[in-house]
């Protein structure tokens, strides 16, 4: 068993390429395909491991899409928890437009679980409980709303630290239970707070309540390249956005929670844990396509990351 496990239910190839722009109906010449595994549980899980920690990834596979899922993981060093199922692993497109660097996103939906299937994922999370469990990503058709909810419920009872990067109903079925960690964006605090949040200390305000209500003991707000913050039920903390050239924001979020697990899972502080967060996200956004970030951008950027204490608990 290894100390950092990650769930992803709802997996996929993530395919890249660049044009010199999108327009409608002329045939598009493409650059090479890129190929890459994708979904949050396994984009953390890679990032983990490319910064130095064991980790194993659990997740349901279909067809010939689920057996390139798989053999691209096992390339990454990641270890695999993959259960069959009986519809193909989805694929998501992402093109850029090498004149304007816009990106153009395609997420296909993901297949329908059986009742059978989704359990077997559930189970093999119960048995292979690490220290740190990570589920990130949406749920795909067929699993029950409540599923992340179950999952905390299994991880309280195991003693095990639960952190949680999803949205709407499956999110609040976690925080129902109570977790360690979340990790939303201005747009889901905005849901869960259900009201605009315009300011640090509306953002502050909205993330200690959620602390100070059991529903997860830090909450991590990514802002884009507006930096992060990180609240827990004594301080919070703000990193501004390190200036970078962006090539790709595209998996910045899961680089991020990547770099901040790797850092709980290696013992730091909480505050060294949110400044390597903050470094690997940023280091995402200098990577093509669906890369993520490399190791060696991520030891640079941390040195360059501003991280302040905005509030503190007397």
């Amino acid at each position: 068993m290894t100390d950092v496990v990650t769930l992803c239910m709802n997996p996929s190839i993530d395919l890249s390429t660049r044009v010199d722009r999108v327009k409608p109906i002329r045939k598009l010449r493409c650059e090479a395909l890129k190929r890459d595994p994708g979904g949050g549980g396994i984009n953390v899980a890679r990032v983990v491991r490319r910064l130095g920690a064991d980790v194993t990834a659990i997740y349901p596979v279909g067809g010939s899409t689920g057996q390139l899922l798989r053999r691209l993981v096992a390339e990454e060093g990641v270890a695999s928890l993959a259960f069959i199922g009986s519809e193909e692993t989805r694929a998501d497109f992402t093109v850029s437009e090498k004149e304007t660097g816009d990106q153009f996103r395609f997420v296909l939906p993901g297949p329908q679980l059986s009742e059978q299937e989704w359990r077997q994922c559930f189970d093999a999370v119960i048995s292979h409980m690490g220290p740190l469990l990570v589920a990130s990503g949406s749920l795909p058709p067929g699993v029950p709303e409540d599923f992340y909810g179950r999952v905390a419920r299994a991880a309280k009872q195991a003693g095990a630290r639960f952190i949680v990067d999803s949205s709407r109903a499956s999110l609040e079925a976690a925080l129902t239970e109570g977790v360690y960690l979340i990790k939303p964006n201005l747009r889901e605090l905005e849901e869960l707070a259900r009201a605009p949040l315009e300011n640090e200390q509306a953002w502050v305000e909205a993330s200690r309540m959620l602390v100070e209500e059991g529903r997860s003991e830090l909450v991590a707000l990514t802002l884009g390249d507006q930096g992060a913050l990180l609240v827990s039920k004594d301080r919070a903390w703000r990193a501004q956005g390190t200036p970078v050239e962006a090539v790709s924001a595209v998996g910045a979020g899961d680089s991020f929670l990547g770099g901040l697990v790797w850092s709980l899972a290696s013992r730091q502080c909480l505050e060294d844990a949110f400044r390597y967060g903050n470094a690997a996200g940023t280091a995402a956004v200098l990577a093509a396509g669906t890369e993520l970030c490399r190791k060696q951008d991520v030891e640079r950027i941390y040195r360059e990351v501003v991280v302040r204490k905005i509030w503190e608990r007397f």
